[in-house]
């Protein structure tokens, strides 16, 4: 009971935050400030009333548009709030399914309390990219090195919480030596999952003479390899760019899916939000993804 419950609150904290995701996404490009001035419609500058604010209820009651102009409001306020929630409800499932355990060790629930939080973290960000480059084209560094940092820390944190015990003085060498493994290894996928974006981009540069992938994208992946180690931050990259190119592809089958007919061919496509929709794919299955690869090429 208390895994549905807490589930549930951790789904419509999600909605929550989702919503404050949304004016963040709307007031960042703009370099607005996301505190004040309160909400409002930006056709009409109708400020919101609370029951016009409430995450995603409020726009199914007014049917995506503004109560006063009519204005569309758009589906990605309704979709970045479901999607945080959706991602949220994952972490906290494990967490609570963890703490019906009533014999777990305190350290144990400290342990999986940090590790729920943190990767409510790294998806409200992963959106947060997601959305922007989709939108802007635009990766702010604000967002990919701060998730980036975080994220190399969380693993030696991790390792320090599992390793660990007060009991045994033998341990503190252990412990010590876990928690530097962790933060050499996630140093080593950063840079490795970083480094791989700005060879290619160097390539193509070298042979188209401009560029093909931007520095946002080679940070996207230094954040991916951070939370998500080289094989996984690897998965979301081959995964991001089969997505991207089934895209191309049906841009280039379908001549009504182009908004500019005589330009397209030079569009950029938001390389940053397949990533982290490879990124998301790879968090939940990278383990029976990759060894499904494995098996599939014979290794």
């Amino acid at each position: 009971m208390i895994q549905i419950l807490g589930t549930t609150f951790a789904a419509l904290l999600g909605l929550a935050f989702g919503s404050f995701l949304n004016v963040c996404l709307t007031r960042w490009p703009k370099e607005e400030c996301i505190v004040s001035p309160r909400s409002h419609c930006r056709n009409c500058y109708h400020v919101l009333a609370w029951w016009e604010n409430v995450p995603l209820v409020s726009w199914i009651a007014l049917r995506g548009r503004c109560l006063k102009c009519r204005a569309w409001i758009g589906w990605r306020y309704p979709l970045v709030e479901l999607a945080v929630a959706a991602l949220w409800t994952v972490p906290a499932w494990k967490l609570f399914h963890q703490l019906s355990d009533l014999n777990l060790p305190l350290i144990q629930v400290y342990d999986d309390l940090f590790l729920a939080v943190a990767w409510m973290f790294f998806y409200w960000l992963i959106v947060a990219l997601a959305v922007l480059d989709a939108e802007q084209l635009w990766l702010p560094d604000r967002i990919t090195v701060l998730g980036t940092v975080v994220g190399c820390l969380v693993a030696p944190v991790h390792a320090a919480l599992v390793a660990h015990s007060p009991i045994k003085d033998g341990l503190t060498e252990t412990r010590s030596h876990a928690v530097t493994s962790a933060l050499l290894s996630n140093l080593v996928s950063i840079v490795l999952a970083a480094g791989l974006v700005l060879v290619i981009s160097w390539v193509y540069w070298l042979i188209r003479r401009r560029e093909g992938i931007g520095l946002g994208d080679a940070k996207l992946m230094a954040l991916l390899g951070a939370w998500l180690s080289l094989p996984g931050a690897l998965l979301a990259f081959g995964l991001g760019v089969v997505l991207g190119a089934l895209v191309a592809l049906i841009l280039l089958a379908v001549p009504g899916a182009r908004t500019d007919t005589k330009n397209w061919a030079l569009k950029k496509l938001p390389l940053g939000t397949f990533l982290c929709i490879g990124g998301i794919v790879s968090s939940f299955w990278s383990g029976p993804i990759i060894a499904a690869y494995l098996r599939w090429a014979g290794f």
